[in-house]
């Protein structure tokens, strides 16, 4: 479950590059994420990702460049297929919020890979390192709280 959120964390609009940040759509690179529940929960995958918030597609994979998973998405369908299972939904945020059981700033997320802050609601985010590829976004509201670390590779 905690896969597929991480997934669809990469599943959103982005304008263009600014001059804060050299990476440019398709991102690949490794991500790490923590909730924190009554049990401590972590996932950490290497990505690829392309597309925006309208049309995209995110890539998981483990240690050894297998797909854990890809989650595919139009303005009116969204997909996220692991091994033999696919599962549906009638949007990205949908599916996001479905798989994960909380809402996800899908948005927001192609803007800080691009270098550009936007506010999203409950979430705090570092760019402070984009130039060198990296971020880490935190959420305090709603709970539970949660830590997105992204290292971005070219």
């Amino acid at each position: 479950m905690l896969a597929v959120f991480v997934l669809l964390l990469a599943g959103c609009a982005h304008p263009p590059a600014t001059p804060e940040s050299p990476y440019r759509a398709p991102w690949t690179g490794r991500l790490a994420l923590q909730v924190e529940e009554t049990a401590s929960q972590s996932f950490s995958a290497s990505f690829e990702l392309s597309g925006s918030a309208q049309q995209g597609q995110f890539v998981l994979f483990n240690p050894l460049g297998n797909t854990l998973a890809r989650i595919q998405w139009n303005a009116s369908h969204a997909e996220i297929t692991t091994g033999q299972n696919t599962r549906e939904s009638e949007s990205l945020d949908a599916l996001l919020r479905d798989v994960l059981g909380t809402d996800i700033p899908v948005a927001a997320l192609f803007n800080w890979l691009e270098g550009t802050h936007v506010d999203a609601v409950g979430w705090q985010v570092d760019l402070s390192a984009i130039s060198a590829g990296r971020l880490v976004a935190q959420r305090h509201t709603p709970t539970p709280q949660a830590t997105l670390r992204i290292i971005l590779t070219r």
